[in-house]
């Protein structure tokens, strides 16, 4: 199949994976870089970075809501809502890492939950869905990263 591009490719890859692919050791890893992104961005809504961006945020509203972590009455579009619980993830910078230098569940699980949120109540995905979507979003920036020429010359420039 010499006429399929690389995007192409790694498309159906993608598309083609389901929970059943997860293994167990995958499983019980992703519980525990979830369980830690969780902690990291409970602790990094208290920085003022996050209560800047949260009030920001306000200013967007839509009929779909999803969560602010650490704060159960106050809700915001999918897009948003992730972006506030990114940035409270971010801003401790003790989320999990890898090399070359990438944060990866910080930027995956607050849009994963958001849209799991957002979700109708009669369409609402399984623990297991969710993990799928996670290991999905690591594997695509994972995949970026190391397609990407930048990320070759990271540990040169620090």
């Amino acid at each position: 199949f010499p006429s399929q591009t690389v995007t192409g490719n790694f498309a159906r890859v993608i598309h083609g994976l389901n929970a059943n692919q997860l293994t167990d050791q995958v499983i019980q890893r992703s519980k525990r870089m979830i369980l830690d992104t969780l902690g990291v961005g409970l602790l990094g809504t208290s920085t003022k970075v996050c209560h800047k961006v949260a009030q920001y945020s306000k200013i967007y509203s839509s009929d779909l809501s999803s969560t602010i972590w650490g704060h159960l009455d106050f809700r915001l579009p999918p897009l948003y809502a992730a972006f506030v619980n990114g940035v409270a993830v971010h801003s401790m910078d003790f989320d999990d890492t890898w090399h070359p230098a990438t944060h990866p569940s910080g930027a995956v699980l607050p849009a994963v939950i958001a849209l799991s949120e957002a979700f109708p109540q009669k369409k609402k995905i399984s623990g297991l869905d969710l993990l799928l979507a996670f290991n999905v979003g690591i594997e695509v920036q994972g995949r970026l990263l190391h397609f990407s020429s930048e990320a070759r010359n990271i540990p040169k420039r620090y």
